[in-house]
Order: structure tokens, then sequence, then C-alpha cells
């Protein structure tokens, strides 16, 4: 009997090229917003490599013509792409009629674009002109990786990502407040990493007055040397000159209300990086979609300390949130936990 492949390995070809895809996407994460970080792979006829593609920053080249780029024959290829190549004319022509006059075989999509401009137009026109198209390869990894995109296509909202660092047992401050550093070197680089990730940061007025926080990126690089740009930045109250937090939005209205605003102005992902007090109320609002917690090997040993989240927690077990690991790993000395919310319950639970 044929030995089952380790778990994660590609079980065939099309999982081997779409995992290759999938990882050309990582590289670009911080630098395509708000266009999708796809990634793609072309492989031509009777070739057993492919040619790796990246969508690049706005106005730039998609990931399928990326990969197309540096083709020799595309002419009865097979394509890899994590999304649904695009069928409408922005910054950029439509990929689907890219692949199309390339005269490409097949195409082999991750998970279909609910963007109202493609949602399914560009598969279609593919079929249409004879491509064969299959959907579906790789689409758990392609959805978890494009997850904060297809969120905003579906919602108008930004993906929420709440960042929170603590002891082992929870405390994120001793008594007396202080809390520079609890975590290590590596992690804080890593935080700074999801910073690059995101559109928009969000803050308190009174993390602004105790730490006067710049909230750039300033910590992490990516490995290909390209420049990264900071987030912007949002206040949850008054942040007064001259902090250097400015320029900044400033905002004491309704949280729902902030992220409909905030999803117009192309916000895909929000990283909330406040105190206890602003991750509670996006906490019990139910707005959170990932916590992405760093804990650190230390103890704080007692009841003194300050804990994740400010305010009255559930009154019974029952009433616990709960959602799933969606990874772990060892920063540094410290672990990075990122727990998101479980897709079959509502979001309020």
């Amino acid at each position: 009997m044929e030995a089952e492949p380790a778990a994660g390995t590609p079980r065939n070809a099309d999982e081997r090229f779409m995992a290759q895809a999938v990882a050309a996407a990582a590289a670009v994460r911080h630098a395509t917003s708000p266009n999708p970080w796809v990634g793609a792979v072309v492989v031509e006829a009777g070739a057993d490599v492919g040619h790796s593609g990246a969508t690049h920053p706005p106005g730039g080249a998609h990931a399928e013509i990326d990969a197309l780029a540096k083709c020799a024959s595309p002419a009865g290829a097979t394509v890899y792409t994590t999304l649904e190549p695009c069928s409408h004319h922005g910054r950029t022509g439509p990929c689907a009629d890219a692949l199309i006059e390339a005269g490409v075989a097949r195409v082999v999509v991750g998970v279909s674009d609910p963007d109202p401009q493609v949602a399914g137009q560009g598969i279609a026109r593919m079929e249409a002109a004879g491509i064969t198209v299959d959907v579906g390869v790789g689409a758990e990894a392609v959805t978890d990786q494009l997850a904060p995109y297809l969120h905003h296509r579906r919602t108008g909202r930004p993906w929420v990502l709440c960042k929170l660092a603590a002891t082992l047992d929870g405390a994120t401050a001793a008594a007396d407040g202080t809390s520079q550093w609890i975590t290590g070197p590596a992690a804080r680089a890593d935080a700074h990493r999801l910073r690059a990730e995101s559109d928009a940061i969000l803050v308190g007025a009174g993390t602004v007055r105790a730490d006067d926080p710049s909230l750039t990126v300033r910590d992490w690089k990516p490995t290909d040397g390209s420049v990264v740009r900071d987030p912007r930045r949002v206040v949850l109250g008054a942040a007064r000159e001259p902090a250097r937090v400015h320029p900044c939005l400033e905002w004491d209205g309704a949280l729902p209300e902030l992220l409909d605003q905030l999803g117009r102005d192309d916000v895909v992902q929000l990283m909330v990086e406040g105190g206890a007090s602003v991750a509670a109320a996006f906490h019990q609002a139910g707005l959170v979609d990932e916590y992405v917690v760093y804990l650190a090997p230390a103890l704080a040993g007692g009841d003194q300390g300050r804990s994740l989240f400010r305010g009255p927690g559930p009154a019974s077990i029952d009433d616990l949130w709960r959602g799933r690991f969606a990874d772990t790993a060892l920063v540094g000395d410290d672990i990075r936990i990122r727990l998101r919310r479980d897709p079959s319950k509502p979001a309020d639970s």
C-alpha cells in the first residue's frame, strides 16, 4: 500500500503548483492592497516546472500577467492562480482576456472572486473562449491567505485584526502600568510585519497620551528590500498635537460606523493595537475577525497585573467567545497564536 503523504504535502501536480502560487502571493502580502495579494504560476506544455508571478503594487501588473511575462511559450500552458482572474478594466486590462490571448489551455483557480466586478465573470469568459477552468484547488490555504480581501469584498468592511501581547498567565502590564517590553525583539518585529500588511492601525487616545506611539513599520523590512508604507492611523478620541500619531483620523462615533467608513476608503485590513479598553470594545461588540496574541515566557504570578481586556466578562462558561486556532509559531522566545472566528458561528457569538 502506498504511504500517505505527510500533512500539508501536495498530493499531485495541481496542489504543488497551487502551493507555489500561494508562496508567491505571500511574498507580496504587504504591497498590493487594496488589490488582492495574488500568486500565479504558468507551466508550459510538457514542462514540470512553473514560472511564478505575483501582483505588483496598485497600478502594476497582476499576478497572471507577471507570470506570463516570464514564460517563453504560453500557448497550451496551464496557469495556476490563487484568485479568479479579473474580467474588467481598471488600472490594468482584464487578466482573463490576457490569458485568452496568450492561448493557454487550462486555468486552475484557488477561489472565485466575490468582487461584484468579477464574481464568476472571469471564469465564464475563459470557458467561453474554450479554456478548461478548474476551481477549488488549494481553496483552504488560499481562503486563509486572502481572508481580509474576501471579507472586505463581501461585507464592505475591513478585516479587523486585534493584536495583543501578554505573559503566559495573561497579564499585559504590571500593577504599576508598565508594559514595555513584555515580548522580545523578534515578536515586536513580527508585529510590525502585521502593521505593514494592514491599511490602517487603530489605538485609543489613552495610548497616545501614555506612550506617544509613532505606529510605523520601522522594525520590519521585507526580504526583497522593497519599500514598505506605514499604515494610516486612527485614534479613538482626540490625539492632541504634537503627538507623533499625526496625521490621523480622530473618531468619537460608533465602531460599526467607523468600519463602514474605513471600508469605503479602501481599508482592507484594520489592525487594532490599542490598550485593554479598546480591545474590549471591539471584542464585546463582536467586531474582531482575527486575534494575534504574542505570549512571552514570563509569569505575572498574581492578580494585580492588567488583563488582555478591561471590563466585565461573561457570567457563565457557556458565554465564552470561542473561535479556532488558525496557527501557532515560535517567534524568537515568544509564541504567536492566531485565533480566528469560527466561520460556522454568527459574528456576535
